[in-house]
């Protein structure tokens, strides 16, 4: 019998429109499919080619099945050609695999590191191992050209390389020709006659460029940036009686050469309105006084968009403190332009009361699930109470293991008095290694180690080891911390240490004082934001002699030896209601602490108060106050322990001095410090001047008093130490750091002063 073979080929770009040339031209009878075959795979495998094939071996095979097979095998992607033939009742599927991506390179980069860029990619569908196709090199060029354009590199070029290599494989190479960044020439608002553009123009954060730009890229056009800046503006009019302002229209001009941008706003300001009047209508549940303590909005004074924000939310919460999870208040404006006044009504509509069926916890990948819900103060089966949601949603963030917490309260179907609150947190690092070196003229090579994990295991336990071999101070220090002792909240800490320091201000020596010792702390919370801690340690503090040793060592050596041993009890108290413990802008820290010696050599108590308060002067500016008083004494005929002194001078005391040299001498000039301390500081901070809003680079300005007394002296304002000056915060990938250049205003003969001083690592 004479065979007759017939090939279906597709090569083109379109391939119905090959298969259609290739059914009319190659046409043939249909047959019962006796056997199939694959030629061409290198890395597809075979069940592959079957599984996409619209027949088996025994059924019937015919034009338009071939057809599309050919249109389901190039649908898989993975090849650039597709061939069937047929011989006899033989079916031969012939295919030409494409190459394989074995590496993608960036030349070029230096906006991006390659990573993120590769992620990019991979969004896209362009990674390592997938097979290479042209029309997805285009996508992912257009993808790198996106991410440049977001960083304001409008001109950047992209030229894709794919250059083929052995085993059907290819490396992609994309040569990036960057250029100069657009650059916001010109921010221009339009329509304003209220407050003048240069008011308006100092609310954005984008800007056309200043001495810190290289920082801040603060002239850098971004669309997510102007929509920011255009919801400030419109804000900053709604907050000043400006009822029905607008923003018309928004224009984004860029030149030809890609280099500058102009950006135009136009506005509308209209009428300034005035509050006439605040009524309630709707179910208040009886409770009208209540609800109308909570109104913020003031009649006689201009519409304030943020006040009538804060009271419909101040509404709701209330609602909800009773259950009502449902609540909705509406503020209806009645606006009167003959007048230009508007009067508000405050429709509330409790809706239904509802409970908490289910409290579910999502995203705590590490985090046990106990360490989250022991934070929670609203509870599943009790009533929907918003208070203790919000509290509960603080008290979880406070945690410092999550970068976010969020809560959404969603229905139950078919149970209308019935909620679940689904809280959603995302994981952060909570385990630092630190390794440090460090040298200095007088303490020389200064190695440092630390390791500390804040959430150890997911369990919500405090691990830390602490390792310095400064020549002067050395230390080793461990620490354990179980926040929850017991279920009541009740916290646990363990204490390690061993140090040895050498005070080397004035003529240095070979004497040293170490300190070893443990202690045990209990921290029991009494309120939400108010905790007592009580505790006791056991320390040995042995002064070893040797040169230079300063004369009131040797004093309390020869009353009580050279070895003192001593269980202190110790008592505290803090409370931090601070917006942020790097930058805050308000709230207050206080802190209280006392320790006291009756059991062993040393017969001693020591007090400490420290008080920082923070206010929001206006949107840039702050003002910080903070004062912090120490006093210790002997007890039972005994003199202070000398180990126990307050020290004062320098960052965290009264900068311009330095580091603890404030304070009473010894007959040798030593430097000892003191048993009664006073400091007072005020600060007034405000972002760097071209960094916008950012409140990890502050700038400062400062009043600085204190000093250090000793036991027989008496505390005496004639007798403090003051300075004033400016300095730099800046919250770095190290750790917060903050400079200061200081000038005494009140100084006395022999103090010893450091015009410029920096720290890294604590903050105000």
């Amino acid at each position: 019998m004479k065979k007759h073979i017939k090939r279906f080929r597709v090569r083109s770009v379109s391939a119905l429109v090959a298969i259609a040339f290739a059914a009319n031209a190659w046409a043939v009878d249909p047959f019962s499919v006796r056997d199939i075959r694959v030629e061409g795979l290198q890395r597809v495998e075979p069940g592959t080619i079957f599984a996409s094939l619209p027949f088996r071996i025994g059924d019937q095979y015919n034009d338009e099945k071939g057809s599309a097979a050919i249109r389901a095998l190039f649908a898989l992607g993975l090849f650039k050609d597709v061939r069937i033939e047929v011989t006899g009742d033989v079916v031969v599927v012939v295919v030409e695999e494409r190459p394989t991506i074995n590496d993608i390179d960036f030349t070029g980069i230096r906006e991006f590191d390659k990573d993120s860029l590769r992620k990019a990619l991979r969004d896209v569908g362009l990674t390592e191992g997938r097979p290479f196709d042209q029309g997805l090199a285009d996508r992912a060029e257009q993808e790198l050209k996106r991410q440049y354009i977001d960083k304001s590199l409008y001109g950047a070029q992209v030229v894709t390389t794919a250059t083929p290599i052995e085993r059907n494989r290819v490396n992609l190479t994309f040569t990036v020709t960057e250029g100069e960044p657009a650059k916001i020439r010109e921010i221009r608002i339009v329509g304003n006659s209220a407050f003048s553009e240069r008011t308006l123009k100092g609310l954005f954060d984008l800007d056309e460029g200043n001495w810190l730009s290289f920082y801040t890229k603060s002239n850098r056009y971004s669309r997510t940036k102007l929509n920011a800046d255009l919801e400030t503006l419109k804000s900053y009019y709604l907050s000043r009686g400006y009822l029905e302002f607008r923003i018309d229209s928004t224009q984004v001009a860029i030149s030809p050469n890609k280099q500058d941008i102009s950006i135009t706003v136009n506005v509308t300001e209209g009428q300034r309105y005035v509050v006439s009047s605040v009524k309630l209508e709707g179910n208040y549940l009886g409770k009208e006084d209540e609800f109308k303590s909570l109104i913020t909005i003031k009649p006689g004074e201009p519409y304030n968009a943020d006040q009538v924000t804060a009271t419909t939310k101040a509404f709701t919460d209330y609602f909800g403190n009773f259950g009502y999870a449902f609540a909705s208040v509406e503020a209806r404006p009645e606006v009167d332009r003959a007048t230009n006044r508007v009067a508000f009504v405050l429709v509330a509509d409790p809706s239904r009361r509802a409970y908490v069926r289910r409290v579910n916890i999502s995203g705590n990948n590490r985090t046990r699930d106990e360490v989250i819900r022991r934070e929670f103060r609203q509870f599943e089966s009790s009533w929907y109470d918003a208070d203790k949601i919000k509290l509960s949603r603080d008290r979880v963030d406070r945690l410092g293991y999550f970068k976010e917490v969020n809560i959404e309260t969603t229905d139950v179907p078919g149970a209308p008095d019935q909620v679940d609150l689904n809280f959603t947190v995302q994981e952060k690092p909570t385990g630092s290694l630190q390794l440090g070196a460090g040298f200095s003229q007088a303490e020389k090579l200064t190695l440092s180690f630390s390791i500390k994990q804040e959430n150890a295991f997911g369990t919500g336990h405090y691990l830390g080891v602490d390792v310095n071999t400064s020549k002067y101070n050395r230390v080793i220090a461990l620490q354990s911390l179980n926040p929850y002792f017991t279920p009541d909240g009740v916290s646990r800490a363990i204490d390690l240490y061993h140090r040895s320091s050498r005070p080397y201000e004035n003529q240095g020596g070979n004497y040293r004082l170490e300190t070893t010792g443990g202690g045990l702390r209990f921290g029991v919370p009494f309120t939400e934001s108010d905790t007592v801690y009580f505790g006791t340690n056991v320390e040995r503090v042995k002064i070893v002699p040797g040169t230079n040793i300063p004369a009131v060592y040797l004093a309390y050596a020869e009353r009580f030896g050279y070895t003192t041993t001593n269980v202190p009890f110790t008592v505290g108290w803090g409370r931090d209601t601070r917006d942020s413990a790097v930058s805050p802008t308000k709230g207050r820290y206080q802190r209280a602490s006392g320790e006291v010696g009756l059991i062993g050599d040393a017969h001693y108590f020591r007090l400490d108060y420290q008080h920082q308060h923070f206010f929001p002067l206006t949107k840039a500016f702050t003002l910080a106050a903070s004062g912090e008083i120490g006093y210790g004494k002997g007890l039972q005929n005994h003199p202070f322990p000398v180990f126990k002194n307050f020290y004062g001078g320098g960052l965290g005391s009264v900068r311009g001095f330095e580091q603890s040299t404030l304070g009473p001498r010894d007959i040798t000039g030593f430097i000892a410090g003191g048993t009664k301390k006073l400091n007072f500081s005020t600060e007034v901070l405000t972002p760097l001047p071209g960094a916008g809003n950012d409140r990890s680079l502050r700038v400062f300005a400062f009043a600085d008093a204190g000093n250090v007394w000793g036991e027989e002296e008496k505390m005496s304002f004639k007798d403090m130490r003051a300075s004033v000056g400016f300095g730099l915060s800046w919250v770095s990938p190290m750790g917060p750091l903050r400079l200061a250049w200081s000038k005494p205003v009140r100084k006395f003969a022999g103090d010893k002063l450091q015009s410029l001083q920096f720290q890294i690592g604590t903050s105000f």
